[in-house]
């Protein structure tokens, strides 16, 4: 079963393994998010016979409201057009009211293979990370289908691998990108720093900059949680795949102990 299923030119309806986390009959926002990557891909490649050469770059998602396990409907417009850089603007909607805005900086590629370098580390591959079961901590649809590998340093800090074998949209081809952009959101939940039946900490916005495009199989995060003294916290995580870094991701919280 995919995560979605396209019900119209720019309408999707949401599967029970979109199932979320906090709230059961709500959706887990990684997927929706994912989606929204996939269908600014989707109208650039309407619009550009060089689509491919101007990938997703940078990806700031707002999270405006919560998502019922129900039809969504998309909306694309074009903020900045421009023959190698481009500024694509993305909403998700439920029944007239957006949920998640996204805003998407495409940047030309190029050869640059001569000065390319960074001094961002490799994690331990997946088969050096120890199988670890997401539904010890988390319930939902989402997290039940993900597939995760993980060592936890200490409360707030480790790294981890997650994949999954669903599609993210049924009978459609997704990029690799958009597939694991789909998973991003599952970073703010997978080293806690607290008990989340005794503290809440949802994420607000997620923003990632990529310097190349994921490849397909599992993706890695270095991830630290913090929480502030005044009810605001951050989870930022250095995203990976197989063969090494690929970019950053920072999520904004909002602290609320259970009183």
């Amino acid at each position: 079963m995919a995560y979605f299923e396209r019900t119209g030119p720019t309408t999707f309806r949401a599967t029970e393994h979109t199932g979320g986390a906090w709230t059961l009959d709500e959706q887990h926002i990684a997927p929706a998010l994912g989606l929204l990557a996939h269908v600014v891909e989707v109208d650039r490649d309407a619009r550009r016979p060089d689509g491919d050469q101007l990938p997703l770059a940078r990806l700031s998602f707002d999270i405006l409201g919560t998502l019922p396990i129900d039809e969504v409907e998309v909306e694309t417009r074009v903020v900045r057009p421009g023959r190698t850089i481009e500024l694509v603007e993305a909403t998700m909607s439920h029944d007239g009211r957006p949920a998640v805005v996204l805003r998407a900086w495409l940047l030309r590629t190029g050869d640059t293979e001569a000065v390319a370098g960074t001094h961002r580390t490799p994690i331990p591959s997946p088969a050096d990370t120890p199988e670890w079961d997401p539904t010890t901590v988390w319930p939902g649809g989402f997290i039940k289908v993900a597939q995760l590998r993980r060592e936890q340093a200490a409360p707030g800090r480790g790294h981890f691998w997650v994949r999954t074998d669903e599609p993210l949209v049924g009978d459609e081809d997704v990029s690799p990108t958009a597939a694991a952009i789909g998973l991003f959101d599952i970073a703010n939940g997978m080293t806690v720093r607290e008990d989340p039946t005794k503290v809440a900490f949802p994420n607000l916005d997620l923003t990632a900059h990529l310097v190349r495009a994921p490849r397909p199989g599992w993706i890695g995060f270095d991830t630290s949680v913090t929480f502030g003294d005044n009810g605001i916290g951050l989870t930022s995580s250095i995203l990976h795949d197989e063969n090494g870094p690929i970019g950053t991701l920072n999520q904004i919280l909002t602290v609320r102990p259970n009183v």
